[in-house]
């Protein structure tokens, strides 16, 4: 009944090279981040041009540091716990990026670089910037979940149907040793992800300016919510739900006011 097996191989070997395919997924998904973003925003202003390579150069950087930092704070255990190691909270190539500090501290981090530009080029406003990101970034998400599928990681409950994730008993949780398939639930977020950037393409531009991104967040939580519940890898819990539920919950209410909150405002 299974339909596909998780990856026996982690990386791929080159000579000395050695590349692992989650560092490659998070590469490949920000390239088309920048790439679409660039073709949206452009489209949007006329000095629009080298605008968003120039913002993820600062970007970038501060949204991994963010997921990095998020994953750890966490998820503790797995570094500072009896068990952990310390210094694998720097090896990112392994998994862990908390999509909630990624985007808050790449938010930042552009939200900075950003405002510098305007100050010598005529820029719209960064909602409108950010409007013309949400697409690109749902589109890396998806792709970036595939590297969680070479890891062999955030998979959900057991599952015995055609769609199945066939996982290896070295990546089974505690408790879950005699089980055999899974919830693929990167599949399931990566699917979300693609259908609602193509929706916010075909639709967004009759939204207002800011409702673009705020229906990003508040979709991707949305989805991100059930998710959760059907995870079974180690999280701390609060009041006997996942962190990530309660993050879900508060970040996607507060980009629902703020999708309505805009749409009864004029374009700024």
């Amino acid at each position: 009944m299974v339909a596909f097996p998780t990856p026996s191989k982690l990386a791929l070997e080159i000579g000395p090279l050695t590349i692992h395919f989650y560092a490659l997924c998070i590469i490949v998904g920000v390239a088309v981040a920048i790439w679409l973003g660039d073709r949206r925003f452009r489209a949007a202003t006329p000095f629009g041009e080298g605008v968003v390579s120039e913002v993820a150069i600062a970007a970038v950087p501060a949204g991994v540091i963010g997921g990095r930092i998020y994953h750890v704070i966490s998820s503790p255990s797995a570094y500072f716990g009896a068990h952990g190691s310390p210094i694998d909270a720097l090896k990112i190539w392994q998994g862990g990026l908390g999509i909630w500090g990624a985007i808050s501290l790449g938010a930042l981090g552009a939200y900075v670089r950003y405002r510098s530009m305007r100050r010598s080029i005529d820029l719209p406003s960064f909602s409108i910037f950010l409007d013309a990101l949400a697409p690109g970034i749902l589109f890396a998400q998806a792709i970036g979940r595939f590297g969680n599928w070479f890891n062999g990681e955030l998979f959900g409950r057991p599952l015995d149907t055609w769609w199945a994730l066939d996982v290896p008993s070295r990546f089974r949780p505690i408790g879950y040793s005699e089980f055999e398939s899974f919830h693929p639930t990167f599949l399931y977020e990566a699917i979300w992800c693609v259908l609602v950037a193509t929706l916010l393409m075909k639709f967004g531009k009759s939204l207002r300016s800011g409702q673009v991104f705020a229906a990003y967040v508040a979709a991707y939580c949305c989805a991100r919510f059930f998710i959760e519940l059907i995870r079974i890898d180690s999280a701390n819990t609060i009041a006997g739900l996942r962190v990530n539920v309660w993050v879900s919950m508060m970040m996607g209410l507060g980009a629902a006011i703020t999708f309505f909150h805009r749409g009864s405002r004029k374009n700024s």
